[in-house]
């Protein structure tokens, strides 16, 4: 299982890169592996501001569609446009090539209720 011990994670499997007052978001190795092979992924919500744990898109697996959750309130300055022909990108390079937003944070604050490396595996038992 790869958690990359320089990103910050969430209870709904979401990873946060943080640089400056952006974050870039994703969904991490293990969120893909429950999924399955991912064959869109679905964000509207660009230029939108929008709270924290507010739903900023979806992403639909063969077998499922998930919502996909905002770690951090503020605007969704980027969507990885990427995704729209290779939404595969998640399953193969979900830290990479597989980000899904980016986020300019408006509530510093917020960065305190993320979790470690260390605290996401202990959520997923790793």
């Amino acid at each position: 299982m790869n958690i990359p011990a320089n990103l910050k994670y969430t209870k709904d499997h979401e990873w946060v890169a943080i640089e400056g007052n952006v974050a870039t978001i994703g969904i991490t190795d293990f969120a893909q592996k429950e999924l399955g092979d991912i064959v869109y992924v679905e964000v509207e919500t660009v230029d939108q501001t929008l709270d924290r744990e507010e739903v900023f898109g979806t992403v639909e697996a063969v077998k499922t569609v998930s919502d996909l959750f905002l770690p951090l309130t503020g605007e969704i300055i980027e969507f990885n446009e990427g995704l729209e022909t290779e939404p595969e990108l998640v399953n193969t390079d979900p830290y990479g090539a597989g980000w899904m937003i980016k986020v300019q944070f408006t509530n510093e604050s917020e960065l305190a209720d993320l979790l470690s490396a260390e605290a996401y595996k202990e959520l997923i038992g790793a």
